[in-house]
């Protein structure tokens, strides 16, 4: 990865954070964490330190390095605020050339349609640079809004996971879906 990554939407800017961007992920973090709960494994209270935040952007950019995953910010066009991330990870080269995607938004930006646009961004980053020839998400049946994000975004459902990801500390079905590059 010699040229840094990144993407600009009309209301947005993605890329992978600096290590000296800790504050920005901690604050993030920090404001949506009722937020998001419900949608992510337990965190401990690390994951809300800055210190916590400075090894979480190190390993990503060590994780984009050795092409395993890719954690991109969704900053708005001056990079003062992380609106939303999403995550390439699991990546699989050889003959699968595939990531899962893992996303969230905060909870003041959303119904605005930025998670589309910043997704549908990235999937084009992941279908063209990355080259990636499947994209899966996978979605808690009572989460309706990604399941349509999802659906809108042109993901097609390909089965239905019991007891799936362990979420907010209890084992949850998912919805499984994948994008499928259409050339290549």
């Amino acid at each position: 990865m010699s040229e840094p990554i990144r993407m600009r939407t009309s209301r947005t800017v993605i890329r992978l954070l600096d290590v000296e961007e800790a504050e920005l992920l901690q604050r993030y973090r920090t404001e949506n964490r009722d937020h998001l709960a419900p949608w992510e494994p337990l965190r401990t209270t690390s994951h809300y330190s800055l210190e916590g935040c400075r090894q979480a952007i190190e390993a990503g950019l060590e994780a984009a390095r050795a092409d395993r995953g890719y954690p991109f910010a969704v900053l708005s066009p001056d990079g003062g605020e992380m609106i939303a991330s999403f995550t390439f990870a699991n990546v699989v080269r050889g003959v699968f050339q595939a990531c899962h995607l893992g996303y969230g938004i905060a909870r003041r930006h959303e119904g605005q349609g930025l998670m589309y646009e910043a997704i549908d961004a990235g999937i084009r980053y992941a279908f063209g640079p990355l080259d990636f020839h499947r994209v899966m998400a996978n979605y808690m049946p009572r989460n309706d809004r990604s399941g349509r994000l999802l659906e809108r975004l042109g993901f097609e459902k390909e089965g239905y996971a019991k007891r799936y990801l362990k979420i907010d500390g209890l084992w949850e079905d998912h919805v499984l879906t994948a994008k499928i590059r259409t050339q290549g």
